[in-house]
């Protein structure tokens, strides 16, 4: 049977773990080929909060794509740098030859006060969560459009890009800023059949969210702060009483999103968030 987006080709960033590396085998699973892209290097204001991505990371991803009997080309590149980025996936598509899904997963994570934030903070937060997805669409789009076939370019926001969460003011500025950029894509693009949507996870199970500096934050004033401290907060912001969600519950959102299945659906903010945004 065929698969759902079988013959189509992604373009992923944040793909050498997490929910990138989900999307691209999840979508790779349903018959698509990936263009997987990641940093795989430090960012001066994460280092010591958590571990990104290495290129021993997006070899895996590789791997995993290869295993289920797709074409996959990585490649590293920071969606800080337009060109760079642009370069990847022309290099991308000089092998797999179209582009029809778009997948803007690449971000990070830091914490601290809004007013308290240092500049450098607050700039690699916009750069790489706001700027970088501008930079993924702004590459991608003149492709889908010579393509001539439609398409579909998924955001990834947060549950805040809905509402405010104290202790993540930069992140929120650009997930919120994320919603406004879809929908701009989403008219200017309608007439090409390129649709655009943004996914809302709450918390997911990966690096981002395991790792001490965010289980202070649902541990708030613990100088010890444990994931076992941090388990009623983490299941305190869902309706549904879990602590997270798995990565391949973002990426089966993004799978419909990306699918004929939601050929008129656009400008949509889909939450993934086991009811966190109507608490």
């Amino acid at each position: 049977m065929p698969g759902r987006v079988a013959g189509k080709v992604a373009f992923i960033t944040g793909a050498a773990r997490g929910q990138g590396r989900s999307h691209a085998v999840r979508l790779a699973e349903e018959g698509a080929d990936i263009i997987a892209v990641d940093l795989c290097e430090p960012i001066g204001s994460v280092v010591g909060k958590y571990p990104l991505a290495t290129p021993e990371d997006l070899r895996e991803t590789v791997r995993l794509v290869e295993r289920l009997d797709r074409r996959i080309v990585a490649r590293q590149a920071d969606v800080r740098d337009a060109a760079g980025l642009g370069t990847a996936l022309a290099e991308g598509l000089g092998e797999l030859g179209r582009l029809d899904i778009v997948v803007a997963n690449a971000g990070i994570a830091s914490y601290g006060q809004a007013w308290e934030l240092d500049e450098t903070a607050w700039q690699d937060m916009i750069d790489v969560n706001l700027t970088g997805v501008w930079h993924t669409a702004k590459v991608a789009v003149p492709h889908l459009l010579a393509g001539g076939r439609g398409g579909s370019m998924i955001f990834t926001s947060s549950i805040g890009g809905l509402k405010g969460i104290m202790n993540v003011g930069h992140y929120v500025a650009a997930k919120h800023g994320l919603v406004g950029l879809m929908r701009t894509f989403a008219n200017e693009l309608a007439a090409h059949r390129i649709r655009v949507n943004t996914v809302h996870p709450t918390n997911v199970d990966t690096t981002m969210i395991q790792n001490p500096g965010t289980y202070g934050m649902f541990a708030p004033g613990d100088p010890d702060p444990t994931l076992e401290k941090a388990l009623p907060g983490f299941t305190a912001l869902n309706a549904i009483p879990v602590p997270w969600v798995e990565p391949v519950d973002v990426s089966n959102a993004v799978l419909f999103l990306a699918s004929d299945e939601a050929r008129y659906i656009t400008g949509v903010a889909l939450p993934v968030d086991a009811g966190a945004s109507v608490r």
